[in-house]
């Protein structure tokens, strides 16, 4: 309503404008240039004849009379001078309302975006004069709200896990402790039981270095910039070490891996971090696997990429689940065994480091069998 009231006002300003102008000239012509007018309208745009019979009246007169050609020629001069002048108003008007206009857009427009995005509230007269903008900041709004949830998940998810994990670490604690006590106090333990103890004690220790390392890996991971260093990595040889490597933690549960790959694979990559994508997809793999299960590890090249395939037999991963075991923090053991338990890092530092090499990675989970793929450019021989 008040813009097309400010319209209808800019009209009539534009409209006065032109009619005094109109009475301005007529003002000057009639009264203020009266004598001179006429003496120099006079002198340029009428003819005299003089001398001239006219038989019907048997005499003879002196005629004055307009140059009609000249005349028409003053008129469209007038005409067009008024056209000009009424058009530099018109523009004139028009550029001042214009600028007003546009202070007063920008000036509600910022109120708006606050009413929206601070305040939280909604406006119908922004969706109604601003549809544009409206769609858009909604947009926004809606992914800001989103990043604030996700941020908000990501704290409690951690908070939790720095809790659970301080609350593991009293348990191994108080066994070594205990155990160490008893050595202790019976300095003629028969052998067979001083070697028992020192086993479980030992054992507590290691899950306790286990569970002290997932404190550094949570604090790593919050000030850690993914540095990539490229250099040409024989992907073959690099799985072979992963999976050598990984060989104490698979047999425990009685788990092997089998590698299907070519030998002549090449990617072009930082080959500290992709060690550690691997890495880490495997003991995702070994944690969740059914006991006396291969992991089969199968490479191939595909166009100008290298597809890495990791599979497991498994508990099948809900599909809602699926989707969030590659965020920060997110376990899918949320009781955290003491076998299964860890940071929920593993998979979203793989995620990072895989899109840092311009890769991707995806996981699949159907019928007991789960698949993590991985895929890297392929280096150009």
């Amino acid at each position: 309503m008040k813009r097309k009231m400010l319209k209808a006002l800019s009209a009539s300003l534009i409209i006065l404008s032109e009619v005094i102008l109109c009475f301005v000239i007529f003002y000057l012509v009639d009264y203020v240039w009266n004598g001179s007018f006429v003496d120099w309208f006079d002198a340029n745009y009428m003819i005299t004849t003089e001398d001239v019979f006219l038989p019907d009246v048997e005499k003879t007169f002196v005629i004055h009379r307009p140059d009609w050609e000249k005349v028409k020629l003053l008129l469209l001069l007038v005409l067009i001078g008024c056209a000009v002048a009424g058009t530099v108003i018109v523009f004139g008007v028009a550029f001042l309302y214009g600028k007003i206009e546009k202070r007063k857009t920008v000036a509600d427009i910022s109120q708006l975006l606050h009413t929206h995005i601070v305040g939280g509230e909604s406006n119908e007269t922004f969706a109604q004069e601003y549809p544009e903008i409206s769609a858009q900041i909604a947009e926004i709004k809606s992914a800001m709200l989103r990043n604030t949830q996700a941020l908000q998940n990501e704290a409690t998810r951690k908070n939790d896990l720095v809790a659970y994990l301080a609350h593991d670490l009293r348990t191994p604690l108080t066994s070594i402790i205990g155990y160490l006590n008893l050595l202790e106090e019976a300095p003629d333990m028969p052998p067979e039981q001083k070697a028992k103890y020192t086993h479980i004690a030992l054992e507590k220790a290691y899950r306790l270095e286990n569970l002290v390392n997932e404190f550094f890996e949570i604090a790593r991971y919050n000030l850690q910039q993914i540095d990539i260093k490229k250099e040409s990595i024989d992907l073959y040889y690099m799985l072979v070490q992963v999976t050598d490597e990984l060989y104490p933690l698979l047999s425990a549960r009685g788990n092997t891996a089998v590698l299907r790959a070519c030998e002549d694979l090449t990617v072009d990559g930082d080959p500290d971090k992709l060690a550690r994508v691997f890495n880490n997809i495997l003991k995702n793999a070994a944690a969740y696997s059914f006991s006396n299960s291969e992991i089969i590890i199968s490479a191939e090249r595909e166009n100008n990429q290298v597809i890495i395939h990791f599979q497991n037999q498994g508990p099948t991963i809900p599909a809602d689940r699926l989707s969030l075991i590659f965020e920060k923090f997110y376990r899918l053991d949320e009781s955290r065994s003491s076998e299964t338990g860890g940071a929920g890092l593993g998979l979203a530092i793989a995620k990072e480091i895989v899109e840092a090499h311009g890769g991707s990675i995806t996981a699949q989970s159907e019928d007991g069998v789960t698949t993590f793929t991985v895929k890297l450019p392929a280096l150009n021989q």
